[in-house]
C-alpha cells in the first residue's frame, strides 16, 4: 500500500491498524509515522527528505515503537503490560527532537491487559499536542471499547484491493454521468450514493481511477471525455481514495464529488493534483 495525505495536519491523534497480517498492519504504521515526520510541503510522505529516509531507516527519533518484552529465555511475553504505557506516556510530554510531531506505534496493541489499556484510555482522552498514537492489532474487539472509540480504525491490506463488479459498475455510472455535464443530475447521483461504508466508498473511488487510468492508456473514452477531463477525474479519485483512508467521511467525500467532478468534464487543460 501507498499511503499519501496533502496535509498532514489532518493526521487524526489516534488509530488503529487492523490486519490479520501483523505485518501488513505495521507496514502501514510505518507510513503514517513518515508521513507525519516528513519535511515535504506537499503530499506526504515524499520518500526522499532526510526525515523520510530516517524513518525508513527505523532510526527517526520521533518515531518510538512499543513492543511485547521478552522473558529470560527470549521468548515474547504473550502481554504489553502497564509499565510499558507509563513509559510511553512519560515520553509523550517530551518535546520532539526533529520534527513538529512525535508518532508511537504499538506492536500487537491488541495485548495489552486491562491495566494498559487503561493507562493507555487517559493518553487518548488527552493526548500530548502533536502526538499520534497507531495501535496495530490482529484483533481490534480485544481492545476496550473506550480505546475503540477514541481511535480512527483503519483495515490494512497488502495491497489495494481491485474493485469489484459492483464497484466498477458504480464507477462506470458515475463518468458516465459526469461526461453529460448536468450539475443537477450529478448531484442527485451522489446524493444516492453517499450512504455507501468507507469501504465500499474506497472500493468505487479506486475504480473511478482505474476506469479513468484504463481509457487514457487507450487514448479513447466511450463516456466522450477528453484527456484534460480524464486527467482531471482521474486526479480527483485518487484525491477521495487517499481522503478515505485516513477516515474522511465518505459524505464529504460524495459531496466533493458532486463539486468538482462536473468541473472537469470540459476541454480545461489544469487538472487537481
Amino acid at each position: 500500500m501507498s499511503f499519501r495525505i496533502h496535509d498532514a495536519a489532518r493526521l487524526s491523534h489516534a488509530y488503529i491498524l487492523s490486519s490479520a497480517d501483523p505485518a501488513k498492519s505495521r507496514a502501514l504504521a510505518g507510513e503514517i509515522a513518515a508521513a507525519a515526520v516528513c519535511r515535504s510541503p506537499s503530499d506526504v510522505p515524499c520518500g526522499v527528505c532526510r526525515a523520510c529516509r530516517k524513518a525508513a531507516a527505523g532510526i527517526h527519533p520521533d518515531i518510538v515503537t512499543v513492543t511485547r518484552l521478552t522473558d529470560t529465555k527470549g521468548r515474547l511475553k504473550r502481554e504489553i503490560q502497564v509499565d510499558q504505557v507509563r513509559a510511553l506516556a512519560a515520553d509523550a510530554v517530551v518535546l520532539p527532537n526533529e520534527s513538529e510531531r512525535k508518532v508511537y506505534i504499538i506492536e500487537d496493541a491488541d495485548t495489552m491487559n486491562a491495566s494498559a489499556q487503561n493507562a493507555a484510555l487517559k493518553l487518548l482522552e488527552e493526548p500530548p499536542e502533536g502526538v499520534i498514537f497507531l495501535l496495530c492489532a490482529s484483533n481490534p474487539q480485544l481492545l476496550l471499547p473506550t480505546v475503540r472509540s477514541r481511535c480512527a480504525e483503519l483495515i490494512c491490506n497488502s495491497e489495494e484491493a481491485p474493485a469489484d463488479e459492483e464497484s466498477a459498475k458504480l464507477a462506470e455510472s458515475f463518468v458516465r454521468t459526469v461526461a453529460r455535464g448536468d450539475e443537477a443530475e450529478l448531484l442527485r447521483w451522489c446524493q444516492k450514493n453517499e450512504g455507501l461504508d468507507n469501504r465500499a466508498a474506497a472500493a468505487f473511488t479506486d475504480g473511478v481511477a482505474a476506469l479513468t487510468e484504463e481509457m487514457l492508456c487507450l487514448r479513447k473514452s466511450d463516456a466522450g471525455l477528453g484527456r484534460p477531463a480524464l486527467l482531471r477525474l482521474h486526479a480527483l479519485a485518487e484525491r477521495c481514495s487517499a481522503m478515505l483512508r485516513v477516515n474522511v467521511g465518505v459524505k464529504h467525500i460524495f459531496s466533493l464529488l458532486a463539486v468538482d467532478a462536473v468541473g472537469g468534464s470540459g476541454n480545461e487543460e489544469s487538472y487537481i493534483g
